[in-house]
This record gives structure tokens, sequence and C-alpha cells, in this order.
């Protein structure tokens, strides 16, 4: 079969199959995500890895959105799973990084704690937040949910603004390892990129 008939029968086989999930097919291997560097402020550590933001990763949304970013974390193996809003004060893991994956509705997040920096964020939009890092839910829509996971499925922490844990956290987060793949890119670039040391 010569190329220009094998693109039109792929073509014609992709428009025949209307539930097929084309983000998924194609994978988001080429995704850059944007870097947020925030530094400890004597309550929240922070940390020198940077929070990566993934703007529009994918296009499903509500409950099928929720399936595929499960989905999607577990196949590069962040699991551990939950569907939740994001708390509404200025908190952190010091035993694990942890990933947000905006499947419905908008917020305004605080990201690095009390001196950090706001952002807006929306379905579609992926955060993979480094072990130490803050994150707080300024406001939101009716319906805005996310979906977190951990790498190896990692059990987490909480830990809000209290100065009395700032350096045990400090000896926890420096224990953390760099995953082995990206929650949104797998095995290649992510954070396998930004968080070299």
């Amino acid at each position: 079969m010569n190329r220009k008939a094998f693109i039109r029968n792929s073509s014609l086989a992709l428009i025949s199959i209307p539930f097929l999930n084309v983000s998924a097919m194609l994978g988001l291997e080429n995704l850059v995500p944007k870097t947020y560097y925030f530094k400890d402020d004597g309550i929240i550590p922070n940390s020198k890895y940077p929070l990566l933001v993934y703007l529009n990763a994918f296009s499903e949304r509500g409950s099928s959105g929720a399936i595929f970013l499960e989905k999607k974390f577990k196949a590069n193996n962040w699991y551990n799973s939950w569907r939740y809003g994001v708390y509404p004060f200025h908190h952190y893991h010091s035993i694990t990084h942890e990933v947000l994956g905006v499947f419905q509705g908008n917020a305004l997040l605080h990201m690095g704690g009390p001196k950090g920096e706001k952002i807006n964020v929306k379905a579609g939009d992926i955060l993979v937040i480094p072990a130490g890092v803050g994150h707080k839910c300024i406001s939101h829509s009716d319906d805005f949910m996310v979906v977190g996971a951990y790498p190896n499925g990692m059990e987490w922490d909480l830990i809000k603004e209290e100065k009395d844990k700032h350096h045990q956290s400090l000896i926890n987060i420096a224990k953390v390892a760099i995953p082995i793949t990206d929650p949104v890119n797998g095995k290649t670039n992510g954070l396998l990129t930004a968080w070299k040391k």
C-alpha cells in the first residue's frame, strides 16, 4: 500500500471510531511544563526543584477526565490516587512529591506558601509538586476537582504552617528520591529534565 492510501485509510478508520480517545492514543510525551521556583521562607520549606505546570495537557473532562488521569498517572507509576479539591490553607508534603490533574472547573491556587505565587488553573492543567512546596486553594468554581497521585503510590503527610516541623521536614525532603518517571511524559522530559541535580 502506498503512503497516500495508508494515510487516507487511517484517517477513515479514525473517523469511523467516534469514541476513540485520540489524546490518549497520541500520548503526552512532548508536553513542556512551565516552571516555578520558590524559596524556603523558614516555615514552608519549598524545594530546590521547580513546580511544573502543564497547561492544556488533556482534553477529557468530568468523570472521563478523572479516569483518563488515573490511568495516565498509573501507567507512569504515579498512583494511590484520589479525587477532591485542594485544601484552603497553606500546606505541603515532606515525604513525597505529588501530581494534581484538574479534570473539571477552575481555581486560583497559592503555590510556594504565603510568599509564593498565585496561579490560575483550569480543567486540562496538570501540576507536579515537589516535596516541600506549599500549596493552597484561594478560590474555585463550584465544580473544581482534581485527581491527586504519588510516585510509586507513596503515602503522604500533611504539614501546615508549622514552624516547629520545619527542621524535620527538611530532613524528610532530602530523603525523597527523584521519581524515575514523570507523571505526564513517562520516561522522557518533564521532571526528568527539570529536576536534574
